[in-house]
């Protein structure tokens, strides 16, 4: 039995594998029946695609000139390649977007925009740089085959670096600057656009020039100091000890740079020295340039000419000429000369009277002017063929792609520990234009501090600064702004915390600087103010629980104050001994403190203590000044203390001046409530300004010009209406008028009066109607007043009286317009009578008739 079961359980397993294996075969027929394709790669753009149908002759033929320039060029490529056989062929005559082969230099179209911010070289590159997308070359070693026109270029928003360099230079000799394209060779970053491993601009600090201390001069007859009594031995030792901690943390700090630097160096590029490039070289001269230097278009970034970065030079062309380097590259552009008048290192392809003099020193200028002037000018006279003038259209940019700039609007470039963010203006509803993030880590994960920049906001905030580490945020302001701010340093927006707000002192009253506050003190400090007031500090206490529970901010809800201390200049006018420098406001001491100047040849000042008491003792005895009250320290033994009915006085002008002080203290804290609400509801709010001469989102220009539209358009309908033939439907009704005989002339005028007269009447009968009408309804609604009048409400009298004043004004105008009419319709029917008459059709038959 046990073997039968045995045999049972191997039978009922076989099944289930058979069932699963049936189960498994019908799941991989189901899965092989599903097919994926993938996708060829796509490329993200084709120049080959574009529409060209809309572009000028001029772009897909070539005038006879053109032609005659690329046989030169053939010619000149043959000899350069016959002397030059190692050497990479020339970037002549590329292909343009059309299909046709241009000359590099008949591409440069020089163009002057009109915008102040495309004046200058680094407002010029900066828009190359954000308003178009790069593309690399298809080959990284050899120049591109084609080179679309700069304008196709700004029509797309896209190129290489071939077709930025060309865009650029075109702007910046526009603008008056030498520059010049350039073919050459530089490193993996620069040709790939690949700024990782560069600091952001916005992250350089400035250099700053550190002033040499100005020598005090040695007076003859000086103090001597006195005798330093310290050992020179144990200065030495500490002088030793702390130069050797110093060095040694130098060395620390070298050798953890050089680690990082060998961690973030880059890769060795197998294409180093081979890679092909295009960028702008800027010779001096020319827009009090004093120093040539090299632009990269990706970037935007200037260069020396001696930068390791650009590894050679193929060669340069303008709208003149094209200049090979026949200079020897090995170390690079730096022993380059960029003499282009010098035939040696600069091989021209064009002789022409403009290319460039060569640099000659004094002496041999002298000789040149000693010779013969009359060959040369003979030699002169000899000229070479003539660039032909671009072929490109002028190179026109609006406004709106001037303010765009950035490809749709946004534009991403990764810096080292840094990302770059930037948008065109308006494109953001809170007006955020750029931004940058710092980070910790090269990975950028960890974030370390957020810089954001703002244009046109109504609140005036031009920039914020968050850092994450500290959580601390500070927003700057232009002026302008309703409260004077200018910054606004803060971790949470919850008054009585911790801030620090500046303000433009000369658009305040008080002259207020800036304002530091926390919960247990504030200090404020002003400038320019008339009674030479500069600081300010008041400490505050606890609060009761009675005063925390009340909501309104009012004097009696107020920080208790603790002490106030301020701080003064010097005034020129009173003397020193009576001039307060310092005064500090003791509220729970009920004590005074003065601090006055110090006087000249004095080391100490002369200092007022008074101690406040009640005005009534226990008794309810009036309590008299006493001498005790007042602690003095006068500078010098001769002055002789002042009576005490004076220092009664003072302390209490002290006593008002302490009270008036604890009001502007309430106020400040008022002012602190009042700036943190503004700033949350501008936060909200996000309102960003218009220019009024910005049409397009000025909403109130722009329904202003829509309704001086509307009524020119309106103007031209009312002239078109008043150019239409009034006798049209008369002669409509006699049929033919090409002969008309008199009698269908004096019909046709009878027709038109009787009718003109008909119109007339019939405006007269509608003008009756309607002022019969409004009497009988006036009539009706006094009748009804005559029956209810007991029985009517203050409310109904007044609606009624209403209606009674509008009904009468209607019937008075009804019944001007009326009289009126009477008045103008005899004269309007001789008008249209004597024009019948002069009428050239008419005329002919009417002129015995009148």
């Amino acid at each position: 039995m046990e073997v039968l079961r045995e045999h049972g359980e191997e039978e009922e397993e076989e099944k289930k594998v058979f069932v699963i294996s049936n189960e498994l075969q019908d799941l991989e027929e189901k899965l092989s029946k599903i097919q994926v394709h993938i996708p060829n790669v796509v490329p993200e753009f084709d120049w080959s695609t574009i529409d060209t149908s809309q572009l000028p002759a001029s772009y897909k033929t070539n005038s006879a000139k053109e032609q005659m320039l690329l046989q030169l060029a053939d010619n000149f490529h043959r000899q350069y390649a016959h002397l030059c056989p190692d050497r990479q062929p020339l970037f002549l005559h590329p292909l343009n977007e059309c299909g046709v082969e241009k000359f590099v230099s008949t591409t440069v179209r020089p163009t002057l925009q009109p915008y102040p911010e495309l004046y200058n070289w680094d407002g010029c590159a900066q828009f190359v740089s954000d308003y178009l997308t790069m593309e690399p070359l298809s080959s990284p070693i050899t120049p591109p085959s084609y080179l679309p026109s700069p304008t196709t270029i700004l029509k797309y928003q896209r190129g290489n670096c071939f077709g930025f360099g060309v865009l650029l230079c075109s702007l910046l000799i526009g603008a008056g600057y030498d520059a010049y394209c350039v073919n050459g060779y530089a490193t993996r970053e620069i040709c790939m656009m690949d700024e990782t491993r560069e600091v952001c601009p916005l992250l350089e600090k400035s250099k700053q020039v550190l002033k040499e201390p100005m020598k005090e001069k040695i007076k003859k007859y000086a103090v001597k100091p006195p005798r330093d009594l310290h050992s020179k031995f144990e200065l030495q030792q500490v002088a030793k000890k702390e130069a050797d901690t110093e060095a040694a943390q130098k060395k620390k700090k070298k050798e953890e740079e050089e680690r990082v630097m060998e961690a973030e160096k880059p890769k060795p590029d197998p294409l180093y020295g081979l890679r092909v490039h295009a960028w702008v070289l800027v010779l001096s001269g020319k827009r009090e340039v004093p120093e040539s230097f090299f632009i990269d278009p990706f970037t935007a970034h200037s260069y020396s000419t001696t930068d390791d970065h650009f590894l050679g030079i193929e060669s340069i062309w303008n709208q003149q000429n094209y200049w090979v380097n026949m200079q020897d590259c090995w170390n690079g552009c730096k022993d380059l000369t960029f003499d282009l008048g010098d035939p040696v290192r600069w091989e021209f392809m064009l002789l022409g009277t403009d290319k460039p003099l060569l640099l000659l020193p004094e002496e041999e200028e002298e000789e040149l002017a000693d010779e013969d002037l009359d060959d040369f000018d003979k030699e002169e006279e000899e000229k070479g063929f003539d660039m032909p003038s671009s072929w490109v259209d002028l190179i026109q940019v609006s406004r709106k792609e001037f303010e765009t700039r950035c490809p749709q609007g946004k534009k991403v470039i990764q810096y080292k520990n840094a990302k770059l963010e930037k948008w065109a203006p308006y494109l953001n509803s809170n007006g955020l234009v750029k931004r940058l993030t710092s980070y910790e880590d090269p990975e950028c994960i960890r974030v370390l501090e957020v810089k954001e920049w703002f244009e046109n906001r109504e609140d005036m905030m031009n920039m914020r600064q968050l850092n994450k580490k500290t959580e601390v945020t500070t927003e700057y302001f232009s002026p302008g702004h309703i409260q004077g701010l200018k910054a606004h340093t803060y971790k949470t927006m919850e008054p009585e915390t911790e801030r620090t707000m500046e303000f433009y002192s000369e658009t305040r009253v008080d002259g207020l600087q800036k304002r530091v506050e926390n919960a247990k003190e504030m200090t404020e400090y002003f400038e320019g103010r008339s009674d030479f007031l500069h600081y300010r500090h008041t400490m505050f206490g606890k609060r009761t629980k009675r005063a925390q529970k009340l909501l309104v901010n009012t004097e009696l809800n107020a920080r208790p104050i603790v002490q106030i201390k301020e701080q003064f200049h010097r005034n020129p006018e009173k003397p020193a001994d009576e001039d307060v420098a310092e005064r500090i406001f003791m509220i729970l001491e009920e004590r005074i403190m003065l601090t006055y100047h110090c006087k000249d040849d004095y080391i100490t000042a002369s200092k007022k203590e008074f101690i406040k008491r009640k005005d009534v003792d226990n008794k309810g005895n009036k309590i008299i000044m006493t001498s005790d009250m007042c602690i003095s320290y006068r500078v010098g033994s001769f002055v002789k203390n002042k009576k005490l009915l004076h220092l009664y006085e003072m302390m209490l002008k002290l006593t008002e001046a302490e009270k008036q002080l604890r009001h502007q203290v309430w106020e400040s804290e008022t002012e602190v409530l009042e700036i943190l609400k503004i700033r949350e509801e501008e936060a909200a709010a996000s309102k960003l300004t218009v220019s009024m001469y910005d049409t397009e989102r000025n909403e109130k220009s722009k329904q202003q010009r829509e309704t001086m539209e509307r009524l020119m358009q309106e103007e031209r309908q009312r002239q078109v209406e008043q150019d239409l033939d009034y006798l049209a439907p008369f002669l409509i009704q006699m049929g033919s008028t090409e002969k008309m005989s008199k009698w269908q002339a004096l019909r046709l005028k009878e027709d038109c009066l009787n009718d003109f007269k008909h119109r007339l009447i019939d405006k007269a009968n509608l003008i009756q109607a309607r002022f019969e009408k409004e009497t009988q309804e006036l009539q009706k609604k006094q009748q009804w007043y005559q029956q209810n009048q007991l029985s009517m409400t203050l409310e109904d009298e007044d609606a009624y009286l209403t209606y009674c004043s509008d009904a009468m004004f209607c019937i008075r105008i009804l019944e001007i317009r009326l009289n009126r009419h009477k008045e103008m319709a005899p004269q309007k029917y001789i008008e249209l009578e004597e024009k019948l008459c002069k009428d050239p059709r008419l005329a002919e038959y009417l002129k015995f008739n009148v």
